[in-house]
């Protein structure tokens, strides 16, 4: 990397920009746009991610404190407020979901070989929804209840290095389960959801092209035993069976055989009833890629935690669609420079040093090197180093 380079400088260098450029076209983005384009608000908004930026002022304060160095980080001009604010508003926020989509094949190609912690050649995906709440009268835009608004934000994450590789954002209102009209079923996939998500027509659509499902069961489901498996009851896997739906509806929207997977969770001791179309794997396997659906919720929790989209800078749909895009993007880039990189440390703690050492002008690796490095000598300046350690 360049010396010369700050290190937001390079984290930018990562990103593809001729297929950004591209985009815009096809949006017709910068038409008309005498200031700010398309790239750089994307900048200016993904320098307020990494920082933890909670406002449009907060941006322009701690930029203009850096002023010296906005060349250097690729702005070619004075950030002002009111002219984000604009960008934002009128910006098309298509152009940010498509770079957020390309980046986001970028990693799941980079994430292939991870393991998942137990034996799975299939890909497997775990989909889940979270809710962003906000108030009614300022995004009326974004129905949920009589007095609040909301948007949700539906992902469908590749739990092979957590990845989102689906993201569709809606108002509150959208329940879960319409989401699944909304995927294309990957033959030979795995998909984890909840019990929000159990329909069996749209289930049965999903068996239909060839790919798999692994959800929990309601309690009151009419069922009936048709064939039971062997079991190791030590493991906690106390039935293994096949079943069909007794119900009118339920058996007409899926006619075909079902597994149920009576498990016993010995650390909790709650006992969890799977339902599956994959009569092949191992039932500790269909276990475990439950388990694991958890990633999703962890990998909500922690972009709320550590990226700006609990708070938007701006109020109409299109500007907290570019702000949520955007977020999604700097998380996968984060990961992708992570990968690449071969960098040894979280997510986390990759996102918690940037939003310190974005000014400085050192190699990333050696922001991870444990202190070595002294920031260069600023020469006859008055002015007090922001960030000096």
């Amino acid at each position: 990397m360049n010396l010369g380079k700050t290190l937001f400088a390079q984290l930018m260098d990562f990103l593809p920009w001729k297929t950004f450029h591209r985009i815009v076209d096809r949006h017709d983005g910068d038409r008309y746009v005498k200031s700010m384009t398309c790239a750089e608000q994307f900048r200016v908004m993904a320098f307020a991610q990494l920082t933890y930026r909670e406002s449009l002022r907060d941006i322009e304060v701690c930029l203009s404190a850096q002023s010296a160095k906005l060349y250097h980080m690729g702005f070619r001009q004075e950030i002002k407020r009111s002219t984000l604010a604009d960008a934002n508003e009128a910006r098309d926020w298509r152009v940010h979901a498509a770079f957020a989509q390309h980046l986001i094949n970028q990693a799941r190609k980079l994430y292939t070989g991870d393991s998942l912690g137990f034996e799975l050649e299939n890909t497997a995906y775990a989909l889940d929804s979270t809710t962003i709440d906000l108030s009614l009268s300022l995004f009326p835009w974004a129905p949920f209840r009589t007095t609040k608004a909301a948007v949700k934000m539906h992902t469908l994450l590749d739990l092979r290095g957590s990845i989102p590789s689906f993201i569709h954002i809606s108002n509150g209102k959208l329940h879960d389960v319409n989401v699944l009209d909304l995927l294309v079923p990957e033959a030979g996939a795995i998909y984890v959801m909840d019990r929000g998500y159990l329909d069996f027509a749209r289930l049965y659509a999903m068996d239909q092209a060839s790919a798999f499902f692994v959800t929990r069961a309601k309690s009151n489901m009419d069922a009936r035993r048709i064939y039971s498996a062997t079991t190791d009851r030590s493991t906690g896997i106390i039935c293994d069976q096949t079943i069909g739906l007794n119900g009118y509806k339920t058996g007409k929207d899926y006619p075909a055989h079902l597994r149920r997977i009576r498990f016993r969770d010995t650390e909790s001791g709650k006992t969890l009833v799977f339902l599956t179309n994959n009569f092949a794997l191992p039932a500790a396997t269909i276990c475990a890629l439950y388990k694991s659906r958890w990633q999703v919720e962890l990998f909500f929790k922690w972009i709320k935690q550590h990226l700006r989209i609990k708070k938007f800078y701006s109020t109409s749909e299109n500007a907290v669609k570019s702000q949520i895009w955007i977020a999604v993007s700097v998380y996968v880039l984060v990961a992708i420079v992570k990968k690449r990189l071969n960098l040894d440390a979280s997510l986390y703690t990759l996102l918690q040093i940037f939003s310190l050492t974005l000014f400085e002008k050192m190699p990333i690796q050696q922001a991870f090197a444990g202190g070595s490095y002294t920031s260069e000598p600023i020469g006859d300046c008055n002015q007090l180093n922001l960030f000096a350690f």
